[in-house]
């Protein structure tokens, strides 16, 4: 079988990045694995955080077999990349919140990043914004509400944008605002809701296919050889997983193997 990229997040969002590996990369082999008994990450201490991180990804590659592991995972990249770089063998392609892009695309000089509270408190964060963007206003708006209402793709419940509506509000309070970062990987799954959510007009970034750009640098693309890519969760019974993944063309989650002392809480 084809040694497949393997893509990691906690739960459902690093679907959000599939189109455009296959645009990139297409007919290369994908697998998927979310540790979506742990979820959400974004409000787990981060020493316990980078532990379990470690301990889901290297089983996951072995399982797998991956020849490159995508993490895609803002909260996961911001506190994890040099400790899994350090322990796996593959190459490893993190996901870091779009101000690059951001602070070129803007107009006004002033845009929001959109993330998990753990995400926008990183120092890591913080560097970016000063090396990228320190001539402009960056809003950071931790909205973690918005990782649930994702999830909810998977029960097939509608978003509900009494929520969304509230986790954006704060950012409508700077009226030259024009640009807002994705700083989550759950966070593009709800575009069109952010979209209707949004008093005017906004350029909304992620990072997808800048994930997908540097995959392509790193992995040379190779034939597909099955029909359904494969996947594994650490919690694979949940409801609606099948369904989701098969919608992005993975099959039935295996049950990922962890080891007895590795709790999926703190």
């Amino acid at each position: 079988m084809t040694a497949p990229i393997l893509i990691f997040d906690s739960g459902v969002g690093g679907l959000s990045v599939v189109g455009a590996l296959r645009m990139h990369l297409p007919g290369a082999a994908l697998a998927y694995v979310c540790d979506n008994a742990a979820l959400p990450y974004g409000t787990k201490p981060d020493a316990w955080l980078v532990a379990r991180i470690v301990t889901v990804c290297r089983a996951a590659v072995m399982a797998s077999g991956a020849r490159a592991l995508v993490v895609a995972c803002n909260t996961a990249s911001t506190l994890a990349l040099h400790a899994l770089r350090e322990c796996l063998t593959v190459p490893v392609i993190g996901t870091v919140p779009a101000i690059k892009p951001a602070a070129r695309v803007s107009r006004s000089g002033v845009f929001g990043l959109l993330a998990t509270s753990a995400t926008v408190s990183r120092p890591y964060t913080q560097r970016l914004i000063g090396e990228f963007a320190p001539q402009c206003t960056v809003i950071r708006l931790a909205a973690d509400p918005l990782v649930a209402q994702a999830e909810r793709v998977l029960s097939g419940a509608p978003w509900d944008d009494v929520v969304i509506a509230a986790s954006l509000a704060p950012l409508w309070d700077a009226p030259r605002l024009d640009t807002v970062v994705l700083g989550c990987t759950h966070f593009p799954l709800l575009r069109e809701a952010l979209e209707r959510n949004a008093p005017r007009a906004i350029t909304w970034i992620d990072s997808g296919d800048a994930i997908a750009r540097r995959v392509a640098q790193l992995v040379a693309p190779e034939a597909c050889a099955s029909a359904s890519d494969a996947s594994w969760a650490s919690a694979p019974q949940q409801s609606g997983l099948v369904r989701v993944l098969s919608g992005y063309g993975f099959s039935a989650p295996h049950a990922l193997s962890l080891p007895d002392d590795c709790s999926d809480s703190v």
